[in-house]
């Protein structure tokens, strides 16, 4: 059997206030996403995520070849999951490879996202997800790191 074979999404979540984890990385694992342009255009696209899709985009971490985000959904209006991210993953990729002029596709085409079924599980997983710089090298602590923060909730 050729390729990956990836988990179906959950079509319903019973959760009153689900939050997701979301993984996305660049294609080709190039590092083009740990400087401040990309910061700023990543940022941006988040914010928007809200009035746009319908999603508040909590803590991320912005990783040279990678990113890791949590996102809600609002109680009326969200788009599906995979259209908001799809479409997030779209308007930054046209804005940063227009930045940094590099040949498309800037994600891989697909994303990890895992539902988080409670505030331990979330505390749990942001806190493997800050230590990502210092694990790769990249800085020695968490708070040096100048690509991390939260845009609608912590």
């Amino acid at each position: 059997m050729s390729g990956q074979r990836h988990l179906k999404r959950l079509a319903f979540v019973w959760e009153k206030q689900p939050v997701y984890f979301i993984t996305t990385c660049v294609a080709g694992r190039r590092q083009l996403l740990a400087n401040a342009a990309a910061h700023e255009i990543l940022c941006a696209e988040w914010a928007e995520m809200r009035e746009r899709h319908g999603w508040a985009v909590g803590r991320y971490v912005v990783m040279p070849d990678h990113v890791h985000f949590f996102v809600a959904p609002l109680l009326d209006g969200a788009k599906p999951l995979g259209t908001a991210i799809g479409k997030w993953k779209e308007w930054t990729a046209k804005r940063i490879l227009k930045t940094v002029v590099v040949a498309a596709p800037l994600w891989q085409p697909e994303f990890f996202d895992h539902l988080l079924r409670s505030s331990e599980s979330r505390g749990e997983k942001w806190n493997y997800v800050c230590e990502n710089p210092v694990r790769a090298g990249l800085v020695t602590c968490t708070q040096d790191w100048p690509f991390a923060g939260a845009i609608d909730f912590e």
